[in-house]
């Protein structure tokens, strides 16, 4: 009875020669890995969502040729198909990552984009509607110290103060042409004001997005949702979903109640991020994708983040 010959080893040339050029490199690994990631919703509910995961490793061992990538790649889906985000759950796979890299590497770094959705709710009505944002996890294990950062996306409108302030301006001559030498009863100012008149010009406003990063402090875990709520609580005038005529009459009561700049904008988000204990660092960007101009007005603001030399 014959036997089936005994499979050859497989030829290894990343472990098998040497390198034509020698040396340590500071990262190796993939970018646009397609993986499904896990989040909580804070009320218990799971969601499993698509996600774009860049992961990498250093190469400390001069005269070694490659990394192990299906190594990286088999942690990752362990990890990320089977538990939650969670600043402790990446930092146990960090750690797994170097581990699997013993002798070749101490450190390592993660980066995960995806798209969370939530539901919000009208302003005043009882519809309702998804909003997807853009969000971007990143941790980074570094010679045994770990960092976890959370980025999010916000759209919103912004009302433009200097036009609002003209526009006054021209409803102010506007009347004052309408009433020259009158003296108007309540009533006439009021149905003035209810006519095509009553305004002689309306400010700019435009979709604007605010894109913030944080710095988690040790110990602390920060949902996304609740990072995404603090951003549009602060700017007051979040893009909305499913509306009414009552709806949209009170988000342009908030637009008007919220006039404000770039500059204002970012400002706003800075002081929601300074009064959470959770935040350890920020970078904030308050983009106008202006209706007046054809380029957008732009804020940046940031604490106690890394330079854009030390950023994935």
């Amino acid at each position: 009875m014959s036997t089936a010959p005994d499979p050859k080893p497989l030829p290894d040339v990343a472990t098998g020669a040497e390198p034509v050029a020698g040396g340590a490199l500071d990262w190796v690994g993939m970018d646009g890995i397609d993986l499904p990631v896990r989040w909580a919703d804070g009320l218990g509910e799971m969601f499993m969502v698509p996600a774009r995961v860049s992961v990498q490793v250093n190469l400390a061992d001069p005269a070694t040729r490659g990394i192990h990538m299906s190594r990286l790649y088999l942690a990752l889906e362990k990890s990320l198909g089977e538990q939650p985000l969670t600043p402790s759950g990446l930092r146990n796979l960090m750690h797994a990552l170097v581990a699997s890299h013993a002798g070749l590497s101490s450190r390592a770094r993660l980066r995960i984009e995806y798209a969370q959705l939530l539901k919000r709710r009208a302003l005043v009505s009882d519809n309702a509607g998804w909003r997807s944002y853009p969000v971007t996890v990143e941790a980074q294990l570094l010679d045994d110290h770990f960092s976890v950062q959370l980025g999010c996306e916000v759209t919103y409108s912004s009302t433009c103060p200097a036009s609002a302030a003209l526009s006054r301006q021209l409803n102010q001559q506007r009347f004052d042409e309408d009433f020259s030498g009158a003296v108007p009863s309540q009533r006439a100012v009021h149905d003035w004001l209810g006519s095509e008149r009553g305004m002689a010009a309306t400010p700019h406003a435009q979709r604007s997005t605010a894109s913030v990063t944080v710095r988690l402090a040790p110990g602390f875990d920060l949902p996304v949702s609740e990072l995404i709520d603090t951003v549009e609580h602060a700017l007051a005038t979040p893009v909305q979903t499913a509306v009414k005529r009552e709806d949209e009459q009170a988000f342009a009561k908030l637009n008007a109640e919220n006039l404000m700049f770039c500059e204002d904008a970012a400002r706003r988000i800075r002081a929601a991020l300074d009064a959470d204990t959770r935040i350890a660092g920020y970078r904030i960007r308050a983009a106008h994708h202006e209706s007046l101009h054809p380029h957008d007005a732009v804020a940046e603001v940031s604490r106690g983040m890394a330079t854009d030399q030390e950023r994935f």
